[in-house]
């Protein structure tokens, strides 16, 4: 049997995604198979979180100018779900791949244009093409309808993200009291409203002198039931670190204690249990929600390591396609710190993940709920 060479766009195994495009083509989307049937969806539940990832929504972020406007082609019929697959498109406005003809025959270092051509012999040097963090459109409105299914489901569910840290700057925050408005109620998403200004000026000072930076999005889970994962190879960790790795700029991922358990004694890391209101608990969490690849009904909590933004306004070495040593312009429209806009994208792969292995749970229990 001969392997066919494809590029691998699909997540998930009953809740599944599949999504398509290139930064400067004509748009990007999703196709989301497996919702369940009568699930009630307009474009207006999809463009709420379309709208907190979208570029050019204040000073610190790419001032590329795009509404990323969806559209919904199929799977939807009088504001309700078919139980057929959904199809969701953006259409591309402002986009300029005349501004990339120096990236066709020169590679822009710590981005995929080598990897992309040494993979597949060509590669669309117009933004980055699929890897391109515009992809990322298509996760966040395939979440949305994930989250209108758990309005019925699971209603009491809830996943807010937030900036933990930029550079060196690290927010002091209890992950079991952060609020979604608290969030929300910064440009940089950082949940601490008092030190918000203190990240904005650093964003801003790197990016004047043509430079980025990057750091850590933290991650709660709440309400989610006891029992949702697969053993050995699709752990519920696994799956939220397969999740959180594929998105652009990631570079590292834990959950609970993380790292920080290699430096612990097991008398010290271990959760204690304990019942209270005849349900079993945990004292001090530090297994992250997670324990032996199933959910144990406490929080979840992660954090996800973000590099600094590739795309620079400084000349840089590189190589040509043929070999030949070469300076890079500088030039482009690129987020100094891909942290804000990365939040909502952070959330949505949680929300897939949740999606997928709670419709996993229903299958072979008959119910899954909180």
């Amino acid at each position: 049997m001969r392997y066919t060479n494809r590029m691998s766009s699909i997540f998930g195994q009953l809740f599944r995604v599949s999504t398509w495009g290139e930064s400067h083509g004509g748009g990007v989307g999703v196709v989301v198979d497996g919702c369940p049937p009568r699930v009630p969806l307009t474009v207006g539940d999809i463009q709420r979180d379309l709208d907190r990832r979208r570029p050019g929504q204040s000073k610190i972020v790419t001032p590329r100018n795009e509404a990323d406007r969806c559209e919904i082609l199929s799977g939807v019929f009088q504001e309700k779900t078919l139980g057929t697959p959904i199809a969701i498109m953006v259409r591309n406005q402002d986009a300029r791949p005349e501004a990339y003809a120096e990236m066709a025959t020169k590679y822009r270092p710590s981005h995929a244009d080598f990897t992309y051509q040494a993979k597949y012999g060509i590669r669309d040097w117009h933004g980055g093409g699929r890897a391109s963090a515009r992809e990322t459109i298509g996760r966040v409105a395939a979440a949305a309808v994930a989250k209108q299914f758990f309005r019925q489901a699971a209603p009491k569910l809830e996943v807010v993200a937030y900036v933990k840290q930029v550079h060196k700057l690290v927010a002091d925050v209890d992950p079991a009291r952060v609020t979604a408005s608290e969030v929300e109620g910064n440009i940089v998403r950082w949940p601490i409203a008092g030190g918000a200004a203190q990240v904005i000026r650093l964003i801003e000072q790197v990016r004047a002198a043509g430079d980025s930076v990057g750091g850590v999005i933290e991650c709660v889970i709440r309400n989610a039931p006891a029992g949702l994962g697969e053993p050995v190879f699709d752990r519920m960790e696994a799956d939220f670190g397969k999740a959180m790795l594929g998105i652009p700029a990631s570079k590292g991922f834990e959950i609970g204690s993380g790292f920080g358990a290699a430096a612990m004694q097991g008398s010290a890391h271990n959760d204690e249990f304990y019942l209270a209101k005849g349900r079993v608990r945990t004292r001090a969490n530090r297994s992250g929600g997670v324990q032996g690849g199933i959910t144990n009904g406490e929080d979840i909590i992660f954090r996800v390591a973000f590099k600094p933004t590739a795309t620079l306004m400084l000349a840089q070495k590189t190589v040509t396609v043929s070999g030949r040593p070469a300076t890079l312009t500088a030039r482009g429209r690129h987020d100094p710190c891909v942290l804000p806009r990365a939040v909502p994208v952070v959330e949505a792969m949680a929300w897939l993940v949740l999606a997928d292995h709670w419709l996993r749970q229903k299958a072979i229990s008959g119910s899954a709920s909180v």
